[in-house]
């Protein structure tokens, strides 16, 4: 479903319905700053995405087509080359090829011929191509849809019918879109637990670099945004091309660069052997694949991710309430009196939401029994959850509960009562991890299971929000009594059970969370209303973390907690003020034991969950920026109105820096013509050596955004593990 269903205008893209002057089989399309430009004589092929190339006549578009047409060299291909969107070898593309599949070892090679395509225009200036094909010798059907959004993003996906007599087993499909010659440098991320989306950039040279992820999950170490750009690629500058496949099971991403063509970004679903047979009349659908452009770097391409999320019908509009998580203070301790009071020191400090986490069911006191048992635990919950309901609720606050659906401990009542439910192969369960196994959703049996016990729990109390976990992978998993492949269904059946609950409680709010950061995708974000990072809270990492993550969705999806004084996952030690200033631009929560921090932690954060709830009308809906520093030692980031009002930034010291006195930051996404008053921010306005602000002083600077974002401001010397805030309104 597209976030905007108000389409208007349905038109066929073939000759008879072409714009006065405009070749019948070229189209070009246009939004928010982007330009593609198509060649439908057969499968669409994509002539120019990126900048926007302005009006173009019929004139224009036949000379940019005659352009694009390469120059044979040795024995080429009579006809040329033809790079679609799903290009076949047919075509005589010797790439990475669009689609593979066969019957039994027929129907290998697929030659498609396109019927006429038809083209919808929304209302908000979008559009939606839609392109049917078939190749009746290999009994296959194809529709592709490929839509520029008014935010300028370009995505598609494509639909395979079998309308042959027998069975066809889908191997792949690819999806792909052109990249220039001149983009010669490559990002995309690796990471692991705990130290999610951390940046790897490579030389974009011949050959494929090929991203494969079997995790079952979208995983730590997925490439979340393939980028290729410009050799001066940075956030502030270069051109950039990101890609990501929106799909949250196994997946492959790649870039392509050879002597056919000189680059393209593509992807899908990654198949097991086996695990997509359609019989005759079955379709199968990929996973939608999104891209974005960015005139000048990362910045811009992430614009364009942020403000097409935040168009959805289904995008939090509520203030995103400040959320105190139990885990990090209590884990599997569970008491009443322990737990109203640390709702109590939660609603002092200003919280507005108390999730309870793990260890609430069943035999659950640790991570190796009661996981499936989703029965209120008599033994530490004798009169239920609704003592710490009714008391959490009469403080104002909302009630969350953390939740893991899809997975099963053997040592469970559930998986006594029913071992076939268990994602396994014939002869075998997979190596067990964290003491559990992945509960087989495609299974009807189980899926009305959960269903039926989420819903009985989302009924019988007042829960606001679920904080939904998925901490393993999917290792050797078979679905059924012949275990085929089974990750492409539970992938499916996770979608669907999020949606059949959504359906009966509207109302609630969901946060994806696997282990931390192991399932963020824009598939799973159509279901959720938030991710968590990672499990790691420590500030440090956090630096590195959160921005990234900010590459592919905006601020107020990305859960970020202030926790206590030490950091439970790497044990380093880190002021207040560093915490809270790095968890302030996210959607804020707590996770610490308050009861343990002292009259002066307990003002000092109920200052900064203050300036959470002013601050955060602008950090949920302006523009993400970062700046691109010359030392390695500093960070500068901030959010700006969408009307260049107001703004805030962060200058962090993430180690000592070699310059004495600092270099002079730049403040960028101003209005360069504006004149802007530039202040510290309370209480991000305290650091070391003595300076409680700026040097030049509390009042603050006057100056145009031109000024700032060209010439900047010196910040004080700032100690390791320190920063400070800046506020920017503009006046006049």
């Amino acid at each position: 479903m597209r976030p905007d269903d108000e389409t208007t205008t349905t038109t066929s893209a073939r000759p008879d319905h072409a714009p006065p002057g405009v070749p019948a089989d070229l189209l070009h399309l246009r939004a928010a700053g982007v330009s593609l430009v198509l060649d439908l004589a057969g499968l669409p092929r994509v002539l120019h995405w990126g900048a926007d190339l302005g009006d173009l006549d019929e004139t224009g578009l036949a000379d940019l087509r005659r352009a694009a047409r390469p120059a044979g060299m040795g024995s080429p291909v009579e006809g040329g080359v033809g790079h679609t969107v799903l290009p076949p070898q047919a075509d005589g593309w010797l790439g990475t090829p669009g689609l593979t599949g066969s019957r039994a070892g027929r129907a290998w090679s697929a030659a498609f011929v396109s019927g006429a395509p038809a083209l919808t225009r929304t209302t908000d200036g979008g559009s939606v191509l839609v392109v049917p094909a078939a190749d009746p010798a290999a009994g296959l059907q194809l529709e592709l849809v490929l839509e520029l959004t008014p935010q300028g993003l370009v995505r598609q996906r494509a639909t395979l019918t079998n309308t042959g007599d027998d069975v066809y087993e889908v191997g792949s499909l690819t999806l792909t879109l052109p990249v220039p010659a001149r983009a010669t440098t490559l990002l995309d991320f690796g990471g692991h637990w705990a130290r999610e989306r951390a940046p790897m950039r490579t030389a974009f040279t011949h050959g494929t670099r090929l991203r494969e992820n079997r995790r079952g999950r979208t995983g730590f170490d997925t490439p979340y945004v393939l980028v290729a750009g410009t050799d001066d690629l940075a956030h502030r500058r270069g051109e950039a091309w990101g890609w990501h496949v929106a799909w949250s099971g196994n997946h492959r991403s790649l870039a392509e660069r050879h002597h056919d063509h000189p680059g393209l970004l593509g992807g899908g679903e990654l198949l097991a052997p086996g695990e997509v047979r359609l019989a005759p009349g079955e379709a199968y659908t990929s996973p939608w694949v999104y891209a974005s452009y960015g005139e000048q770097g990362l910045d811009a391409l992430a614009d364009r991710f942020h403000a097409w999320l935040r168009a959805r019908p289904q995008h939090p509009s509520s203030p995103r309430p400040v959320t105190l998580n139990t885990w990090e203070a209590v884990y599997f301790h569970h008491d009443l009196a322990r737990l109203v009071e640390l709702a109590d020191a939660a609603a002092a400090v200003g919280a507005e939401r108390f999730v309870l986490d793990d260890g609430w069911f069943g035999s659950r006191r640790d991570d190796t029994s009661g996981l499936g048992d989703w029965f209120v635990s008599d033994e530490v919950w004798p009169d239920g959850l609704h003592p710490l309901i009714d008391h959490v609720t009469g403080l104002g606050m909302q009630f969350g509960l953390w939740v893991e659906p899809e997975m099963v401990n053997p040592d469970s009542d559930l998986a006594r009562a029913h071992p076939d439910w268990m994602l396994q192969l014939p002869d075998r369960l997979p190596r067990p991890v964290r003491h559990q196994q992945v509960l087989d959703l495609a299974r009807p049996e189980a899926y009305a299971y959960v269903l039926g016990r989420l819903d009985a729990l989302l009924t019988e109390n007042d829960i606001a929000y679920l904080k939904w976990d998925h901490n393993r992978d999917l290792v050797d998993a078979g679905h059924g009594p012949d275990g085929v492949p089974g990750v492409h269904g539970q992938t499916l059946a996770v979608y669907r059970l999020l949606d059949d609950l959504r359906a009966r409680h509207p109302r609630i709010e969901i946060e994806s969370c696997s282990s931390g950061g192991a399932r963020i995708d824009l598939e799973i974000l159509q279901r959720t209303d938030r991710v968590w990072a990672s499990d790691c809270i420590d500030a440090l990492e956090r630096r590195s973390i959160q921005p990234w993550t900010n590459l592919l969705i905006p601020l107020e999806l990305i859960g970020a907690h202030i926790g206590s004084g030490t950091a439970h996952s790497t044990g380093r030690s880190a002021s207040l003020g560093f915490r809270a200033g790095t968890a302030l631009f996210g959607h804020l929560g707590i996770e610490w034991d308050l009861r343990e921090a002292d009259d002066a932690q307990r003002v000092e954060l109920a200052a900064w969950v203050a300036l959470y709830k002013e601050v955060r009308g602008l950090l949920h809906t302006g523009v993400s920026v970062h700046a691109d520093t010359t030392d390695p030692a500093i960070q500068v980031h901030g959010v700006v109105a969408q009307d260049g009002s107001d703004a805030l930034f962060a200058v962090a010291a993430l180690g000592s820096s070699a310059q004495m006195p600092p270099d002079a930051v730049l403040l960028p996404g101003l209005d360069p013509d504006a004149t802007y008053h530039l202040r510290p921010q309370a209480p991000g306005d305290v650091v070391t050596h003595g300076q409680p602000v700026p040097w030049w002083g509390p009042e603050g600077i006057r100056a145009t955004g031109r000024v700032l974002g060209r010439l900047g401001v010196r910040p004080p010397q700032l100690s390791p593990e320190r920063l400070v805030l800046l506020r920017a309104t503009r006046v006049g």
